[in-house]
C-alpha cells in the first residue's frame, strides 16, 4: 500500500472528532491504527490490539472513497470485514469523505 492512503487516512482523521475508540484497519500488508480515546484522533502503524479491526484490500479501500463501492456492500460481498464494536466501525464514514 502507498503511503498516500495512510497519510489520506491521517489527514482526515485529523479533520474529524475523536472517534471514542480505537480502530484498526488492516489494509492489504499494510496497518493503519486509529486511537480516538483522547481529544483527538491519533494515527499510527501500531499493531496493537484495537476495539474494532477493519480488513480489506487498497483497492476496495479506494473504491469506497471515491463512490465507486458502497460500504455495506463491500462488508457484504466480503470485500470488507469488520470484527469488534460495530458501533465504532459506523464512525469510519467521516474517515472516508
Amino acid at each position: 500500500m502507498s503511503n498516500s492512503i495512510f497519510n489520506e487516512l491521517q489527514d482526515k482523521a485529523n479533520e474529524v472528532d475523536a472517534i471514542g475508540g480505537t480502530i484498526k484497519f488492516v489494509i492489504d500488508d499494510t496497518i493503519v491504527f486509529v486511537d480516538g480515546t483522547g481529544n483527538k484522533n491519533v494515527v499510527s502503524d501500531s499493531d496493537d490490539d484495537a476495539d474494532c479491526t477493519i480488513k480489506t484490500s487498497a483497492t476496495a479501500l479506494k473504491d469506497m472513497q471515491s463512490g465507486d463501492l458502497n460500504p455495506m456492500t463491500a462488508v457484504m460481498s466480503g470485500k470488507v470485514k469488520i470484527s469488534g464494536d460495530m458501533g465504532l466501525a459506523m464512525k469510519i464514514q467521516s474517515l472516508m469523505n
